[in-house]
């Protein structure tokens, strides 16, 4: 890198009020002096100036809009760095207009945390521009999918299931019938082609194994946004497998249990509500409900601990689930960290009474399971 080059970067660093320091800077240069400044200068009352002058920074008008600065990142800079902008607008900055706006939807790249931004100001949004973030949110869960299949999957691996549909797409499970049955009215008569809209895909199953309840149950509070993504994505994939039937419930104060949308992530994670509180004694009453055969179920309650209603509730239909066999998994965290934070204290009650506690990955969880139903 030459001393030019190495000075241009700098005066990125710095912002205006460099030039002394730096020098000038190219056309494309300045641009992105531009695009950096929208967003970042918005940290301080005077900008990144390092001469202190008198500057609004990011807190006057701006010559871009917040569509224009989405357009001019992915001109000026490489991916990665795209990815980071993005990042840093929603998460640091709570650009909301981001994931309301339609166009900005359109060009934004698909991630984590631009679906979370969805889920979290849906509500705000137009059918038109719901709709598009559904294409979004499928888009993420889709990447999801492919990133933990393998090793969420691959310890129930079997034979082809073709009484059940997948939304895993692998070529092996790829069901032609059906994607032909289903797409026949994208055929052009004109063209004489069939264009597949929506391909179909069966599910496999294992050999020998017996069928295990699993009941996942997911706190929706805001904090445990990455776990109840990557349930969602966990439960989808557990519903392709034969030897488990998995229940998925989210809960705050109420119970809502999605099971009907298990084969569809992206359903589910459209039929979050953020916000509320916190009755962890009441979702589990409702798990206990659903249990069949105690010895060969097992409830994950995926959720930071943090009570909001009477402790007593939760410890008691704890024991009693524990007492009759049921397997209980309480989770701090599912996500691909790990890193869990949670009210120690009822965690401890509830492993005092036979409960399992943990943070986990998806991968984690997927081998915790298939050693239990083995």
């Amino acid at each position: 890198m030459d001393d030019k080059t190495r000075m241009a970067r700098w005066r990125l660093v710095l912002g205006k009020g460099a030039e002394d320091v730096t020098g000038g800077l190219s056309s494309d240069m300045a641009a992105m002096e531009d695009a950096l400044g929208f967003l970042y200068d918005r940290e301080y009352g005077q900008g990144r100036n390092i001469r202190g002058e008198d500057r609004t920074g990011g807190l006057g008008d701006s010559s871009l809009s917040v569509p224009d600065w989405i357009n001019e990142i992915h001109q000026l800079f490489p991916q990665k760095t795209i990815e980071r902008l993005e990042k840093d607008a929603l998460e640091r900055y709570k650009l909301e207009e981001m994931v309301t706006n339609p166009d900005l939807l359109q060009r934004a790249q698909p991630s984590q945390t631009l679906l979370k931004a969805v889920l979290r100001t849906k509500h705000l949004m137009s059918d038109d521009v719901l709709a598009m973030a559904r294409e979004l949110v499928g888009k993420v869960v889709q990447q999801l999918i492919e990133e933990l299949a393998r090793e969420v999957q691959s310890p129930f691996f079997g034979t082809v299931d073709r009484r059940r549909r997948s939304y895993l797409k692998i070529a092996k499970n790829f069901d032609a019938k059906t994607t032909i049955q289903r797409n026949l009215t994208n055929y052009d008569p004109e063209s004489k082609r069939l264009f597949i809209k929506t391909p179909y895909f069966n599910s496999r199953v294992r050999r020998h194994v017996d069928q295990w309840q699993i009941i996942i149950l997911v706190d929706e509070s805001g904090s445990m946004m990455d776990s109840v993504i990557h349930a969602a994505v966990v439960a989808s994939i557990f519903w392709g497998i034969k030897s488990i039937r998995p229940h998925l419930c989210i809960f705050d104060t109420k119970v809502v249990d999605l099971t009907d949308h298990c084969d569809d992530p992206v359903e589910t994670l459209m039929q979050v509500q953020l916000g509320g509180g916190t009755d962890i004694g009441q979702a589990m009453r409702y798990a206990e409900s659903l249990v069949e055969t105690p010895d060969r179920c097992i409830i994950a309650l995926i959720t930071d601990f943090y009570e909001g209603a009477s402790a007593q509730n939760l410890l008691s239909t704890t024991h009693r689930l524990c007492e009759s066999g049921v397997t209980v998994l309480g989770l701090a965290a599912l996500d691909k960290n790990a890193n869990p934070s949670y009210d120690k204290r009822i965690a401890q009650q509830m492993a005092n009474l036979g409960a399992h506690i943990a943070a986990m990955t998806p991968g984690e969880l997927a081998a915790w399971v298939a050693e239990k139903v083995k």
